[in-house]
């Protein structure tokens, strides 16, 4: 019983995965047409973070800090992430949204939004707040299980 449930969780779990990144690729064209799918998480975080570290970013996504460094420099030439000295750290910089990146990321946002309220208009409000907090509840528990065992 138990691995049929687990099966049809991996199951909706793929074809979730598989929507995301297809859904993924269409907002970060709606941001910038160069913009990789990927990219849209970072301005994201970078929108809820001002003054972010890319380290910080690097280590939250679980990518290597080479590929966090290639990621920004395409959106710093895009126009749309600006770079400032940390001062606490003379070899760190924080990472902020331009007016142009914050523009766009909104403007995004709004359309993933109006797109989220229109697939999930026979849900009701209790049911997208217990959905999210289930979904909160798996991102949690997965990042803990990737973490090595003392």
């Amino acid at each position: 019983m138990v691995d049929d449930t687990l099966r049809q969780l991996e199951r909706e779990m793929g074809l979730l995965l598989r929507r995301a990144q297809a859904s993924s690729a269409a907002i970060s064209r709606h941001v910038h047409p160069d913009l990789e799918p990927a990219a849209y998480a970072l301005l994201s975080m970078i929108a809820s973070t001002p003054g972010v570290r890319a380290s910080d970013l690097a280590a939250n996504i679980g990518v290597g800090r080479g590929t966090m460094s290639r990621q920004l420099a395409r959106l710093g030439e895009l126009g749309l992430v600006s770079r400032r000295p940390d001062p606490d750290d003379y070899r760190g910089q924080l990472l902020d949204l331009t007016d142009e990146g914050r523009h766009r990321f909104q403007t995004a946002q709004t359309a993933r939004r109006v797109f989220f309220r229109t697939a999930l208009s026979g849900w009701s409000e209790d049911d997208i707040g217990s959905f999210a907090a289930q979904v909160a509840r798996l991102n949690a528990d997965l990042a803990a299980a990737r973490e090595p065992k003392s």
